[in-house]
């Protein structure tokens, strides 16, 4: 283990929440936190939208693929956030696990990229604070 914070953003897929709030992570904090995303059922590719939306606010995450979560990613963090109630991780001795149940305006009729932005935005502010919980200050967009 590193003598710097570590998180693992953890949705189902690895295709969108999950590498939206790494990108948004790696963007605030830069190295001084080491991020991983990963799913419980990686799929075959990123979202698109998720994608595009973080470009619009200057982040790039479109190098990025799915992945499942690995015991080298569990040896680097202190904390696990699963984004949505889908995603479960079972308990690992000495990770705290929180969920982030994050805002779905598709249960409001939003689709389409109003829709990636309105996630993308909810997470933004969830990572800053969480930034600044690990003792960061967070650069601004």
């Amino acid at each position: 283990m590193t003598n710097k914070p570590g998180v693992l953003f953890v949705c189902v897929k690895n295709g969108g929440k999950s590498q939206m709030a790494g990108g948004l992570m790696r963007h605030l904090v830069g190295d001084t936190v080491t991020v991983y995303t990963a799913g419980t059922k990686p799929g075959p590719a990123l979202n698109a939208q998720s994608v595009a939306s973080l470009a619009e606010v200057g982040i790039d995450i479109s190098s990025e693929h799915t992945k499942p979560i690995t015991a080298d990613m569990l040896a680097n963090v202190g904390v696990i956030i699963t984004l949505g109630g889908e995603a479960v991780v079972e308990p690992v001795p000495g990770i705290e696990i929180r969920n982030w149940d994050t805002d779905e305006p598709s249960e409001r009729g939003i689709e389409g990229m109003e829709r990636m932005r309105l996630v993308r935005d909810d997470i933004k502010n969830r990572v800053t604070l969480l930034a600044e919980e690990l003792g960061n200050s967070p650069a601004k967009f």
